[in-house]
């Protein structure tokens, strides 16, 4: 099957793959090895992709120490006008960074286009954090000193992002980071950093200081090697869990922001709007294909109301249009490379054989230009031994677990080693907030998807839980990208 909207953006591109360089320090570079990045959406190669080595690396971190000891003395208010402007040049760059991120990545072009839009939105978020990130004066009992507290950048940060929000994410990181006066090396994936390198024009714009920001993409070696880099002062990451105890056991001391897996669970309880749970459900099953960290990777029904809820569900699905990510029409894509199509095959698989009903979809979509597109999945019956209540699928399935009561339903959803966010849909008060204060995880969602999330929220997991720590968002992320600093005065 031909994708016509689809087949015009990679046409749009050139016949020949987009040659990318890295950027360093403010910089294109090329490199001796390139490797192909494939389009989950044509199946062609749509550019050639630069694999960096120890000594870019150790250039980068170089560059960002020298930069970032100029930018630490530069006002707040200074660096607030730098990020306003990068958020400015993101946004005249929107379009054509929505086309190539969908391109690469999968997602609608709609969801690309609001990608970039919270980047740029990012930027100005965190510039006027900045300027209002106040210290205190505190008390001290010897009546001859002050102790006043401000904050200092950490200081030069290796940031790891992973490929469902390559634009977006890359800028959580970077927009507080710059704020508050670090500088930042960024490794996103190989197989979606396109976008991001085509982004790098905005700082440019803008008038960013040489060195402050360098993008090196790669694979895990890559960040294996920024690890090992002692010039680093402290680490970013997004990715899997399995990926953040890999990277936290190379960090030792030094200063990590973590947010990693989640296996969302919807908590629908007897008392719930049914209809409104089945639409956010189904929605926060099939946004980005499902390749979320805080997507519905769990829904858990009320015994009273689960017939009611499928019903609703199985209803809803007929709304969700696999295909053409360019058609404005279809709001699920491809997803994003082999290895999350084969985890939905197995999670499909195991949930059958252990009795689950598969009530739509359940298979990859033939005739299509790759074998990625996967059918949006309801799935029934499915029992805390399967892998798709345990592991976190992230792909377009929304399994279905049914509890008698409250309690069950809370073990059902705190049986987990997880904890990112979850949603609890009920028109009790007392009963929304019992979940809110029990529900372990970092965000609770009440009457809503999953996946909801705002620019100024403090995102990320709960204690306990493997899901990390340190928050994204708003004022939250500048206080972890900072240190306080104290300063007592003897006045006597």
């Amino acid at each position: 099957m031909t994708l016509t909207l689809a087949a015009q953006a990679r046409s749009a591109l050139g016949p020949e793959p987009l040659p990318l360089r890295l950027y360093l320090g403010g910089a294109s570079e090329d490199t001796r090895e390139h490797l192909p990045l494939v389009s989950p959406v044509t199946g062609d190669v749509i550019a050639a992709v630069p694999v960096p080595e120890r000594e870019h690396i150790a250039r980068a971190v170089r560059l960002a120490r020298d930069a970032q000891t100029a930018w630490a003395e530069v006002g707040a208010f200074q660096r607030a006008e730098v990020c306003h402007r990068i958020g400015d040049a993101l946004l005249t760059r929107r379009d054509d960074l929505a086309r190539l991120q969908t391109l690469e990545q999968g997602k609608p072009l709609t969801e690309s286009v609001a990608d970039i839009e919270e980047a740029a939105q990012l930027f100005h978020l965190h510039a006027e954090d900045m300027v209002r990130l106040n210290g205190e004066t505190l008390p001290v009992r010897d009546p001859h000193k002050r102790m006043v507290t401000f904050r200092r950048p950490v200081g030069t940060w290796a940031i790891i992002t992973p490929w469902n929000f390559p634009v977006l994410m890359m800028a959580e990181f970077t927009a507080p980071g710059l704020a508050t006066g670090n500088a930042l090396v960024i490794k996103p994936p190989a197989h979606t950093c396109a976008a991001v390198l085509a982004a790098t024009q905005a700082f440019e714009e803008a008038g960013l200081p040489p060195g402050l920001v360098s993008v090196l993409p790669g694979a895990g070696q890559v960040g294996e090697m920024m690890l090992e880099e002692p010039g680093f002062d402290a680490i970013g990451f997004i990715g899997s869990s399995a990926t953040g105890a890999r990277i936290q056991a190379l960090a030792g001391l030094r200063r990590t922001i973590m947010e990693c897996s989640g296996n969302g669970p919807i908590v629908v309880c007897a008392d719930a709007d049914v209809e409104r749970a089945a639409r956010a459900a189904v929605y926060g099953a099939y946004l980005c294909s499902g390749q979320v960290c805080c997507a519905t990777e769990r829904a858990l029904v009320h015994r009273r109301v689960h017939q009611d809820f499928l019903d609703a569900c199985t209803a809803e699905a007929q709304r969700v249009r696999l295909g053409d990510p360019f058609d404005p029409e279809v709001n699920l894509g491809p997803l994003n490379n082999a290895a999350v199509a084969t985890k939905m095959d197995h999670h499909i698989q195991d949930g059958r054989q252990q009795g689950a009903r598969v009530l739509t979809g359940g298979a990859r979509r033939a005739g299509m230009p790759t074998d990625l597109y996967y059918e949006f999945t309801i799935m029934d019956q499915v029992t805390p031994g399967m892998a798709a209540f345990r592991e976190e699928s992230f792909g377009p399935l929304l399994p279905v677990t049914v509890a008698g009561d409250d309690d069950e339903l809370l073990r059902l959803a705190n049986e987990d080693a997880l904890g990112l966010q979850a949603a609890v849909f009920t028109r009790d008060l007392a009963r929304a907030f019992h979940f809110s204060e029990h529900l372990q995880v970092g965000q609770v969602v009440v009457n809503d998807t999953t996946d909801y999330w705002d620019i100024n929220m403090p995102f990320g997991g709960a204690g306990g839980k493997h899901s990390g720590w340190g928050r994204i968002g708003g004022k939250w992320t500048l206080m972890d990208m900072s240190d306080v600093r104290t300063a007592i005065f003897d006045l006597s």
